[in-house]
């Protein structure tokens, strides 16, 4: 919800803010972000990922009571930089409790629910701030943070990290609890191996660079997160209000930008049930070069519009339509599947290092694509950023199709000897049979 804040609130502070202070504002939770994933990296592994869930609350609660009674921009700032820790801690242990107490069949479905909710937190504050004040609908939004610490905190702890504790009981009870099963001493024992294993090995931030199979999963974790951020969803996402306000007089970008995210979620949702069947790699390659496609279909209106003597005034609708599109071909793959893989990738001992290093990396990346898109389109008119990031995605496309493994329908044991492989090939030729695609 503090992401979506911006597209609908921001335009109401025009008296109070300047554009540079505004797009500041928009920015502040991804740099926040930045200080959190540092803290939620390091705790992760020290008080659990439950209880990393759960501390991300207060800064989230604060954050939104700081808008709601803020009386200048500054403070305003400072609520947003601690929206940005809250997301710092969330997102460093989310992917990892997600991705280590589902059932290899569904994980899919269970990780590509962070997107889903992600895309409905930035619809909800689109609507509650099209439609209500900012003081309103930030104290209504403020509810949400302690109603999580409410009911999670009844949730139980991540059974890979109750083995990495050695507390083998707990574990035990919390796999019959997710998995509803009481016969789980396979699958106890397959996790206990994996994890002690690597608690052998002590990982540290180094061995994030210095083992191959690390190397090989960082590699493709800053492909895929890079290239979700290089289309320009996070710079669309804050500044969607100022896009359809620019694009089209025919619908009033209040309404436009909550169709836009109602679309997004409902694509997500729809992909998140079938991923699990489909395939990881095929929803990326569909999802990029559609996303593509609709990206520079938007940047040549806004080049025949701005930079032209063209008259497209018979044709306004096109760059609502092309966005619309975008937000479909994008949501099929590049926007939950990067964040799947986040808690499928990676071995337990440089996990939580790994999400951390990722968080940051997202942060820094979503922060200079916002501030480009933001300068220009100011600088240059809205048709350069567009172009710009048509480019990006058929670069991503060519990294996706060489470097990016399959990874449902294994376990997270199987996807680790996969990436210790020689190559992408021998990981496919390996666990082909264990993939219905």
């Amino acid at each position: 919800m503090h992401y979506g804040w911006p597209s609908a609130s921001l335009p109401k502070l025009e008296g109070m803010a300047t554009n540079e202070e505004g797009s500041w504002m928009a920015v502040m939770p991804l740099i926040g972000a930045m200080c959190g994933s540092l803290c939620g990296g390091t705790i992760v592994d020290i008080i659990g990922r439950k209880r990393t869930i759960l501390l991300s609350t207060f800064p989230y609660f604060i954050g939104w009571i700081l808008v709601a009674y803020a009386k200048s921009v500054v403070i305003i700032i400072v609520a947003r930089f601690l929206a940005g820790m809250g997301d710092g801690f969330s997102f460093s242990a989310l992917p990892i409790y997600l991705g280590e107490i589902s059932n290899p069949r569904i994980r899919g479905s269970i990780g590509s629910s962070i997107p889903v909710a992600w895309i409905f937190g930035i619809l909800l504050a689109n609507v509650l701030g099209s439609y209500l004040s900012v003081t309103l609908a930030a104290l209504i939004s403020s509810v949400l943070p302690a109603v999580c610490l409410i009911t999670f905190i009844w949730m139980p702890e991540s059974p890979y990290y109750l083995l990495m504790k050695d507390r083998d009981d707990e574990a035990r009870r919390s796999m019959e609890i997710f998995h509803g099963k009481v016969n789980i001493e396979n699958e106890i024992e397959r996790m206990s191996k994996e994890v002690k294993e690597h608690n052998a090995s002590n990982g540290r931030w180094l061995d994030l660079f210095t083992v191959a199979s690390n190397r090989r999963a960082l590699t493709v974790m800053l492909g895929t997160r890079g290239f979700q951020q290089l289309t320009g969803t996070t710079a669309i996402t804050f500044y969607a209000y100022t896009i359809f306000d620019n694009a089209s007089s025919l619908i009033s970008p209040r309404i436009a930008s909550i169709t836009y995210f109602t679309v997004q979620v409902i694509v997500c949702a729809i992909c998140s049930m079938i991923v699990d069947r489909t395939g990881r790699r095929p929803l990326l390659i569909i999802s990029i070069i559609g996303s593509a496609i609709a990206l520079f279909v938007e940047g040549a209106y806004f080049f025949l519009k701005d930079e032209t003597n063209i008259n497209v005034d018979d044709y306004s609708l096109v760059p609502v339509i092309a966005l619309i599109l975008f937000v479909i071909l994008f949501s099929v793959g590049m926007q939950g599947i990067p964040i799947l893989l986040l808690g499928e990738i990676f071995p337990t001992d440089v996990k939580g290092f790994a999400v951390c290093f990722a968080d940051i990396y997202f942060s820094a990346l979503a922060t200079g694509v916002s501030k480009f898109f933001q300068i220009t389109k100011d600088e240059y008119g809205m048709c350069v950023p567009f172009f710009a990031f048509t480019g990006c995605c058929i670069i991503g496309l060519i990294f996706i199709i060489f470097n990016v493994p399959e990874t449902t329908g294994k376990t997270l044991e199987e996807i680790q000897e996969g990436f210790r492989c020689e190559n992408v090939d021998d990981f496919k030729e390996r666990y082909q049979d264990r993939v219905d695609v």
